[in-house]
């Protein structure tokens, strides 16, 4: 017998390897050609135009499902943009933040601010007020002249941060201008979601929707030459086979028509195959691939929930199809267990609804004659999950 670690290391050494170069299969690649997208990015550069010859662009709100394409084509927009600009003396500032990313209103705009070129000096990390900070930004831009395009991404996330804070930031940065004496600023959007502006203050809408665009989902077709123009770069030829590209087509158009979603399924797959020194990718790998993320995506959801949300899960794993009277009940005894002050029954309701909305429980309406009706819930993913998930978690230990 072979010893498990040699045999891996000795195929990694002779290079017995299918995937030949992995950033191609990182979300954040940016391919020489976007298929599919020949409209979307003459739409998205003759928007952003404006700034070569020197005036100031409209803002710009990009729509789309995830995974069509939006911060791809928005990216080289401004690239391409980038590249002409250092050949003239206009200063420009392309500047990209990803509001998921910060989970603060704070850190979204010091990012901002940092690739304008602020120090910590100049701009601490913490410790100022968020209307001091926008006008430390406004001055940085006013000094240089600078003309700046923010490409905001995922700004439903901003648009939660700003409900939450109370601070309207939107409405600040989109009448940026008006403060401006020289230099300007531009926001491009990118939101997922299509409702998006419908939540929004009506000041807001009216001066960050002066042009939009719409990316509309991928087709199973379409998604399939996108995998195969990334299987050609990334992949040693012949190495995936027919039928699981198909599947993985798919699995990811039929769903969404999310062609991030198809290449990260791509990407795992093809890492299953060489754990397993397949010569191939196969229809079993993609299964086993797609299995594996949808796992990983509950996992993170599950760890990403606040404490008591937690607790609630639990509650309702320890009783499963439940009431929300019982699961009230149970959540009060667990809360004396970790020693924290228990939530209100109403809120815990409101709560109940809110992870329903996530997929990780599911409720309905039971009539209970004169007693009117309840809703029962149980968990729709195994209390394995849950018990796997927590087990780490010092304060649940005890009680999972």
């Amino acid at each position: 017998m072979s010893d498990p670690i040699d045999r891996l290391l000795d195929a990694a050494e002779s290079g017995k390897s299918i995937i030949k170069n992995r950033d191609i299969l990182h979300f954040s690649y940016i391919p020489e050609i976007i298929l599919h997208r020949n409209n979307e990015q003459e739409q998205v550069t003759q928007s952003l135009l404006p700034i070569l010859k020197q005036s100031r662009p409209s803002n710009l709100l990009v729509y789309g499902k995830p995974g069509t394409g939006k911060t791809l084509v928005v990216k080289k927009v401004l690239s391409k943009i980038q590249e002409r600009v250092e050949k003239s003396n206009f200063p420009i500032k392309l500047v990209y933040s990803n509001s998921k990313e910060e989970t603060t209103l704070y850190g979204l705009l010091v990012s901002l601010g940092r690739q304008l070129g602020l120090t910590d000096k100049e701009l601490p990390t913490t410790g100022l007020a968020i209307s001091e900070v926008f006008k430390r930004l406004l001055n940085k831009i006013e000094e240089g002249k600078l003309n700046a395009i923010f490409v905001i991404d995922e700004i439903d996330y901003l648009a939660q941060l700003v409900a939450k804070t109370g601070k309207d930031i939107l409405y600040q940065l989109t009448r940026a201008n008006e403060r401006l004496n020289q230099g300007s600023l531009t926001l491009v959007g990118i939101s997922n979601d299509l409702t998006f502006k419908e939540k929004l203050d009506p000041r807001v809408i009216s001066s960050l929707g002066e042009e939009e665009i719409v990316f509309t989902n991928y087709n199973v077709e379409q998604i399939k030459k996108i995998l195969e123009e990334r299987i050609n770069e990334s992949f040693i030829s012949n190495s995936v086979e027919n039928p699981a590209l198909n599947l993985i087509a798919a699995l990811a158009g039929g769903e969404h028509g999310d062609a991030r979603r198809a290449i990260d399924l791509l990407r795992v797959a093809g890492e299953l195959a060489e754990r397993q020194q397949s010569e191939k990718v196969t229809v079993e790998h993609v299964r086993d691939a797609s299995q594996k993320m949808e796992e990983n995506k509950e996992e993170k959801s599950l760890k990403s929930f606040p404490l008591h949300e937690k607790l609630v899960l639990i509650s309702i794993m320890k009783a499963n199809g439940s009431s929300t009277g019982e699961i009230y009940s149970s959540y009060k005894n667990l809360c004396k267990a970790v020693g924290k002050d228990e939530l209100t029954q109403r809120r815990i309701t409101q709560m109940l609804s809110e992870i329903e909305l996530s997929g990780l429980i599911s409720g309905r309406l039971i009539h209970q004659g004169i007693h009117g009706r309840t809703k029962k819930y149980k968990l729709t993913i195994s209390s394995e999950m849950i018990k796997n998930t927590f087990k780490d978690d010092l304060t649940l230990q005890d009680i999972v």
